[in-house]
């Protein structure tokens, strides 16, 4: 087992700045040259620390900021407009950066935190789950339709 430092959020494993156990491969092949995880080292305590620290005092400040976010994107629906055949069936899938691109200046999302639960191949009206913080999410309705 590989002990690491995360430097970023990575799902099922922890949050910026926890020290984490995993198997030495997963370290070495896939959180390191992602620049995800750090290896542990002595020297590594003081950056952890920062880490934690500026961790705590953008939480307590971004808090208020997601929610302001959440009630601006539920307050209208998120218009996506993609190539569609004759029946409705779209050329591809919408995706999590169509979805964000959409969003534009109603809040600053990160892509990679929409959550779609089926695919969006067709045209229609789609339920999405956006986590905007830890504590914060939104649920925003996405209207698809089709590109003139």
């Amino acid at each position: 087992m590989a002990k690491v430092i995360l430097t970023h959020e990575v799902s099922g494993l922890g949050i910026a700045g926890d020290v984490i156990d995993v198997k030495d491969g997963y370290a070495r092949n896939y959180l390191v040259p992602r620049k995800l995880a750090t290896p542990w080292s002595a020297g590594a305590e003081k950056q952890i620390e920062a880490l934690r620290k500026a961790r705590r005092a953008k939480e307590i400040a971004t808090i208020e900021g997601a929610q302001a976010a959440r009630d601006a994107l539920q307050s209208a629906p998120v218009t996506v407009s993609v190539k569609a055949g004759e029946a409705g069936r779209l050329f591809g899938a919408v995706s999590p950066a169509d979805i964000a691109d959409a969003i534009g200046d109603r809040a600053t999302v990160d892509k990679r935190r929409i959550h779609i639960a089926q695919p969006i191949k067709a045209l229609g009206e789609y339920q999405v789950k956006i986590a905007l913080h830890s504590d914060v999410a939104a649920n925003v309705t996405v209207n698809v339709v089709a590109a003139k």
